[in-house]
């Protein structure tokens, strides 16, 4: 078995990271994250036309018919950099809309979410702050083959900048049902706040008795629809921690060869090099549990919802960890704000109870015979 990435994977990421180096560098980060949206509009007409947006989306709808594989390699390149857009979110729409969605609603929203027109989200958590079917309690009332919504989605990752919701809902108070609702529609109405990591954008989005049409409801079992939408959420927010970690660590590595104390550079003291060797670990197991939990989505779904709970929760531990240890090992500095690696600290304090916290994916491995 070849546990390596292909040729044409290694070729996505080394386009990539001189993209993302050369159009999104740090001091552009910084510039994006300050902006209302935290989104560059030239920035994601350019990766729309690398393809980036459809990468997942099959050829016939406008994308490049890729693999999950394919798309943590990418997502792996713009966690490095920490870069502020709806990539994450407007995947798993097209995601969902692919594998759930009837020919009609494919070629209604694949084709302009593929091309960067359209920006998807997921709108799944509600004011218990359950991560699954339990935490669903927005009731859809049966009104002419469709359903009105009434309620409140929280934390919904890019809700300003999405046209674009996918939201679970109870029809009729009792059966999960995935539906599309457009942010243009009658009674929606999203709240952005202020969130620690500037780079990534949630705000609560309320329904207001807005309709969502028998013509846009996903079909299949909501309930396993949910399941897997919340699984792939998982992989594809793991896939940017592991490159925001593998960054951390290069940054920090880098600083502990250039700064001298003593007349030493520090890296040479057992205080420093011990965490950084920690690091270094911690990054390979969670890249190694990411990259098999993405080869689970199309090749042995099966097993993913335990694989993608164990990259999770390993990544959301070890991010943390890796986020405070960045920062502590440059000293005060690493606290201010000139410093890029206080950011990366900030991240992980974003991802770790996206899609679910370590605790929330501990509980799944156990429960799915993980230990």
């Amino acid at each position: 078995m070849n546990f390596g990435l292909t040729e044409e994977q290694e070729v996505l990421r080394s386009v990539t990271r001189r993209f993302l180096d050369e159009r999104a560098p740090m001091a552009t980060v910084r510039e994006i994250m300050e902006s209302p949206d935290a989104l560059d509009e030239k920035l994601w007409t350019g990766m729309a036309e690398l393809g980036w947006l459809g990468l997942i989306i099959d050829e016939d709808h406008g994308g490049a018919g890729l693999g999950w594989v394919d798309l943590v390699v990418l997502l792996e390149e713009t966690g490095r950099g920490l870069l502020p857009s709806p990539l994450i979110s407007t995947s798993l729409a097209a995601a969902a809309i692919s594998e759930f969605g009837t020919d009609a609603q494919k070629q209604r929203y694949l084709p302009s979410l593929a091309d960067g027109s359209a920006i998807g989200t997921l709108a799944v958590l509600e004011e218990s702050d359950i991560v699954g079917p339990d935490g669903i309690a927005l009731s859809g009332n049966p009104d002419d083959g469709g359903y009105r919504l009434s309620g409140t989605k929280r934390f919904v990752h890019d809700a300003v900048a999405a046209t674009v919701f996918i939201v679970p809902f109870l029809a009729g108070g009792k059966e999960i049902t995935l539906g599309i609702v457009e942010a243009n529609a009658e009674g929606v109405t999203p709240k952005s706040y202020a969130t620690m990591d500037e780079t990534k954008r949630m705000a609560d989005v309320a329904f207001d008795n807005v309709l969502v049409s028998s013509d846009a409801i996903l079909t299949g079992d909501g309930t396993a629809a949910l399941a897997r939408m919340l699984d792939l959420a998982a992989v594809a927010v793991t896939a940017e921690m592991v490159g925001a970690m593998d960054k951390d660590l290069e940054i920090t590595s880098q600083y502990a060869k250039d700064r001298v104390q003593f007349d030493q550079p520090i890296g040479k003291y057992q205080g420093v090099k011990h965490p950084l060797a920690e690091m270094y670990v911690d990054v390979e197991t969670s890249r190694s549990l990411l990259y098999y939990a993405a080869w689970c989505v199309q090749e042995q779904p099966e097993s993913l919802p335990l694989a993608a709970a164990r990259a999770k929760a390993y990544a959301s531990e070890s991010f943390v960890r890796i986020g405070i240890d960045g920062v502590q090992l440059h000293g005060a500095i690493g606290f201010t704000a000139e410093y890029d690696i206080q950011l990366y600290l900030k991240r992980s304090k974003w991802a770790l109870p996206a899609f679910g916290d370590a605790d929330h994916h501990y509980g799944r491995v156990a429960s799915l015979g993980g230990y």
